[in-house]
């Protein structure tokens, strides 16, 4: 979730935690900084009273400080911080029942001190010969860290790790092939990481900036600005979800050969079981694809010639490959990390909808697998929209299969078998919710017949759920923020919003979608209350209803004249096949620009002048 969307589903309280965090980062930071001196001028330098957009603009000016900032207050929290936020950046835990953050606790926990005795075991049983095995490179890294946290002592001061320090034995640890799980358990050892007071831990972490706090649903929510700046202090170069799409893409011998260069055994281990102790065990992913996957006697052409078929298999297009094996894990990772915006994009959000029912049928059921994989509690109700916000992408739900179950999918949906399957697929998908734009005006007309000869197959009670979607796509493609959060926040069982556009922190746009089968619409009364109970929900919970727009295939002229003569509320209404016009018009323009202002002048819009103003 974006830090715009957590800072206006969190209270008042929470956010003033976060902005007196980001006021003592300012504080050192407009200093040198011209950039942010501005910023906080636009604000009129009154943090307190700044919007969440403000405050959004602010964090990226500061995005460097804060780095600065989190990694030195990180280093001073000591191991059970460092094991805390291992958990917290992961993907699907940006947002969490605070029970069931403990929970994950406890579960690494356990982990991290079965881990400490193994590694324990090894290092009291080095070899006595000077050999420079595994047990060797352990004791060196826990001196290194027994000094680096004792050295302070004979100054007088509290024993703790700097952060440089961290950094240094950060270094040492890649350079001697260990994992962040190993040197984390080799810590553990020196400085036992506390097995309680996770709340405790937690408010810490708030009072950073690092987490939010909703104490009415007692969640912890961590922004993915925030998540991103974690993974570069973690030395994370990719997010887990991406890490877990190279190894499913690996074969069952270049896994092996990761768990055993990392001591572990190989031999009876399932294949799901190596995919998933790698992925969180902190074996660096450059690592994994430079050396861990191949064998001493690999040679680096046999290297490159791996990564080119991998770079294939994960359906990456690229132009150029690289000359080195360096060139080539760096256009990997780098696609990978660049892509997450586009892969949100690839489907709309009844394309992603569709996607997810059409999977519920597999075995396991593509919920169970997605749970599994994203470490998402039992209790969460999932949905695309929930999926959303927890940064699944729909191409990351397809990654929850294997190859060969993926290709399955494939044949039972009678694709095409040329390109990459999950590419199709989600091409599929993308292109049955096309046939719906390209047919729009015939959803609003409820023309279940004219559907039908179109090819698109659908039952008529799925009509208006379908126009609602699709309207609403309509206006995520022409740019506008479609918040589903707030409206599933503040919606009822009495009250329900078909389209919550939020133009600010503030400031909304209503928009009700009414497919009719008999010409024009004309319900005004009871569409005006329907609305004004909206208007009146949602103005309750601080928010500024700047327009309601109705959406519908026609309107009656009682229904225009009523609309334009009403005093209560701002009510705009436009024709689906006006809709679909200025769709049309900003599809075909290089630099399109499309303001709200356009759909707030009330009374019916003339969308063929909104078009050509685009």
């Amino acid at each position: 979730m974006k830090l715009g969307q957590v800072l206006s589903q969190i209270n008042q309280v929470e956010r003033s935690k976060f902005i007196s965090c980001l006021d003592r980062i300012c504080t050192i930071a407009t200093k040198d900084n011209n950039e942010l001196s501005e910023t906080l001028s636009k604000i009129d330098g009154q943090l307190r009273s700044a919007s969440g957009s403000e405050i959004t603009q602010l964090f990226a000016v500061l995005t460097r400080y804060f780095n600065d900032y989190a990694r030195e207050q990180i280093s001073l929290g000591g191991g059970q911080m460092t094991l805390l936020l291992n958990i917290l950046s992961r993907d699907g835990n940006g947002i969490a029942r605070t029970s069931w953050i403990e929970k994950l606790y406890a579960d690494e926990y356990l982990k991290l001190n079965n881990l400490s005795n193994e590694l324990k075991q090894l290092i009291e049983g080095k070899s006595e010969s000077g050999e420079y095995d595994r047990g060797t490179r352990l004791s060196i890294y826990k001196d290194c860290f027994s000094t680096a946290y004792t050295n302070d002592l004979r100054l007088n001061r509290e024993a703790k790790v700097t952060d440089d320090e961290r950094m240094i034995l950060n270094t040492l640890a890649d350079g001697m092939g260990m994992s962040s799980d190993e040197a984390l358990a080799v810590e553990n050892i020196v400085v036992p990481v506390p097995d309680s007071n996770i709340l405790d831990a937690l408010n810490m972490l708030r009072e950073i900036g690092i987490v939010f706090i909703d104490k009415r649903r007692s969640e912890v929510l961590i922004a993915d600005e925030i998540v991103m700046i974690l993974h570069e202090i973690q030395n994370k170069e990719l997010a887990d979800k991406y890490v877990l799409r190279i190894l499913r893409s690996l074969n069952d011998a270049e896994l092996s050969l990761v768990l055993r260069k990392h001591g572990q055994i190989s031999r009876g281990v399932s294949r799901q079981a190596k995919i998933k102790f790698i992925a969180h065990a902190g074996i660096p992913i450059r690592s994994v694809l430079a050396r861990d996957m191949f064998g001493t006697d690999d040679t680096q052409n046999l290297r490159k010639e791996r990564l080119k078929s991998l770079i294939d298999n994960l359906g990456i297009d690229t132009p150029r490959l690289g000359v080195t094996l360096d060139d080539r894990i760096n256009l990997l990772i780098g696609t990978l990390k660049s892509g997450a915006e586009g892969e949100f994009n690839a489907l709309s959000a009844s394309g992603f909808k569709e996607l997810v029912i059409s999977l519920s049928e597999t075995v396991p059921p593509v919920m169970s697998r997605l749970r599994d994989d994203f470490e998402i509690e039992e209790l969460e109700k999932l949905d695309p929209d929930r999926l959303r916000a927890l940064g699944i992408s729909p191409l990351d739900i397809l990654y929850v299969y294997s190859n060969d179950e993926i290709k399955q999918i494939r044949d039972d949906m009678k694709l095409s078998k040329r390109n990459n399957p999950r590419t199709v697929i989600l091409e599929n998908f993308a292109s049955a919710n096309d046939r719906l734009l390209e047919n729009y005006v015939l959803l609003a007309k409820r023309d279940l017949a004219g559907l039908n000869a179109v090819g698109i197959e659908i039952r008529e009670s799925e009509i208006g759920i379908k126009f609602e979607e699709i309207t609403r796509t309509i206006f995520e493609q022409l740019g506008f923020h479609i918040d589903e959060d707030l409206r599933k926040q503040i919606n009822t069982a009495k009250d329900q919003a078909d389209i919550i556009i939020s133009l600010s922190d503030d400031d909304i746009i209503i928009g009700e979608a009414k497919s009719y089968k008999n010409g024009d619409f004309a319900k005004y009364s009871s569409t005006s209350r329907q609305v004004k109970s909206y208007v009146n929900k949602y103005e309750a919970n601080g928010k500024r209803v700047a327009q309601v727009l109705i959406v519908a295939p026609g309107f009656s002229r009682n229904f225009i004249e009523s609309a334009e003569m009403d005093t209560d509320i701002n009510i705009s209404l436009l024709e689906a096949e006006g809709l679909k016009k200025i769709l049309m018009a900003y599809n075909v323009r290089r630099n399109p620009k499309f303001s709200a202002k356009l759909l707030t002048k009330g009374g019916l819009l003339k969308a063929e002048l909104i078009a050509k103003t685009i």
